[in-house]
């Protein structure tokens, strides 16, 4: 891919864009895990500022930060859009004279950056979802050493995103096993009730001093019954005192799912001055249901919806349950009061022929939401509304683990 030409979009874009949702990752809990590499690779560099940089759909997430306090921008201001094109590193000895960068806030106002030098992180699957990257203020050269040095670096950072995204995979297993469990033991709860009940039934019938041994056995039924019971019993409290309290690492609430996206959204949106709305339903809004997937669906729809949508202009976000035959889906609704995205390109969403050299295809990335709900049994469905903008609504399959 050519380096040269601004707002690049690497090979395989869309595929890259399915790896990284893949890795099911909150942006903004990363920090702790990746600040000592972060500092780390500032040392090794002898620079000031070092980056640990997630490159989504229309973002760079800036997860972890050695000497500059930044959270995010937009993926076409970053100089990280073009260290993901190569697969060693991309270096810049002075931005401030290279047209691609000079006239950047960074580059032209304090802190007035001048030094850049980034690496990939290259996933298992030879997927680049991002960069560590190092600046200065002051023109510097990273040597050969250094380089492969910073490179081990960055292949730590990215074990440590495929070991958690390993132990999301385990924990959602441990969610459904708890589930399934507590499914058994109230289905094992009324058969064992129902014979005991009709034991007593029996007992309680005036019987003959001939039917004494029957009852007996009887007795001997109703105890082992009583039993089984009692350890149903406690197998279920304890599940359910296990589920009290606040959600865990690795659950939200719709409460708390309103509270994280608009602690990583409203900022897009105020930036591309859109009024960003989000509202729950009021009923059961309390209940947790597993992180797994929530995040990187809902929050690469948002920012798609963002990009679509004309300044100026509203989108409203309602998150609501549906609970029937005995499933339980997440419901996501996204509408904007005036939209960008054009009749043919929603037609592309859902047209597996698209050809993806496209570079301006701007629908791919809702095509990876599209891809990633099929994947998990979700659906995603965007109606045209004319001149009232576009609805997008999205149906998540989520397992409660409290009621």
């Amino acid at each position: 891919m050519e380096t040269s030409v601004l707002n690049p979009v690497p090979d395989r874009e869309f595929e890259r864009i399915v790896e990284l949702s893949a890795f099911d990752l909150d942006y903004s809990e990363l920090s702790e895990s990746l600040k000592d590499l972060t500092k780390l690779a500032a040392k090794v560099a002898q620079t000031e500022i070092c980056l640990v940089n997630i490159i989504d759909s229309f973002t760079q997430w800036t997860v972890s930060s050695y000497g500059l306090d930044v959270h995010q921008m937009p993926r076409e201001e970053g100089i990280c859009q073009y260290t993901i094109l190569d697969e060693q590193t991309f270096e810049v000895a002075d931005l401030s004279e290279d047209k691609r960068f000079r006239h950047r806030d960074y580059v032209a106002y304090p802190p007035r950056l001048k030094y850049y030098f980034g690496i990939p992180l290259i996933t298992h699957k030879g997927f680049k979802i991002g960069s560590l990257c190092m600046m200065d203020a002051a023109k510097k050269e990273v040597s050969p050493e250094k380089a492969e040095q910073l490179r081990i670096i960055s292949t730590e950072i990215v074990e440590r995103l495929e070991a958690r995204k390993k132990i999301r995979k385990l924990e959602n297993r441990l969610v459904k096993g708890y589930n399934f469990k507590r499914r058994l033991n109230h289905d094992i709860r009324g058969p064992i009730g129902g014979i005991i009940g009709l034991v007593q039934l029996i007992k309680d019938q005036d019987m003959d001093e001939k039917v004494s041994e029957i009852t007996r056995y009887l007795d001997l039924i109703e105890k082992a019954g009583n039993n089984l019971l009692g350890i149903a019993n406690e197998k279920l409290a304890y599940k359910k005192k296990k589920a009290e309290g606040k959600p865990k690492n690795n659950e939200l609430t719709l409460i708390s799912l309103k509270s994280k996206l608009s602690e990583l959204y409203q900022s897009q949106a105020a930036f591309n001055d859109i009024d960003l709305t989000i509202a729950n339903h009021p009923q059961c809004e309390d209940l947790a249901f597993p992180k797994k997937n929530v995040l990187p669906v809902i929050g690469n729809l948002i920012s798609n919806v963002i990009r679509f949508t004309l300044r100026g202009e509203m989108i409203m976000v309602r998150q609501e349950y549906k609970c029937a035959s005995g499933s339980n889906n997440l419901l996501i609704t996204v509408k904007n009061t005036a939209s960008k995205l054009t009749n043919d390109q929603i037609r592309q969403v859902f047209n597996n022929d698209i050809d993806e050299a496209d570079r301006k295809v701007t629908s791919m990335n809702l095509r990876a939401i599209h891809k990633l709900l099929q994947k998990i049994g979700g659906s995603f469905s965007i109606s045209d509304e004319g001149d009232r903008g576009n609805r997008f609504d999205v149906e998540l399959p989520v397992l409660l683990t409290r009621k």
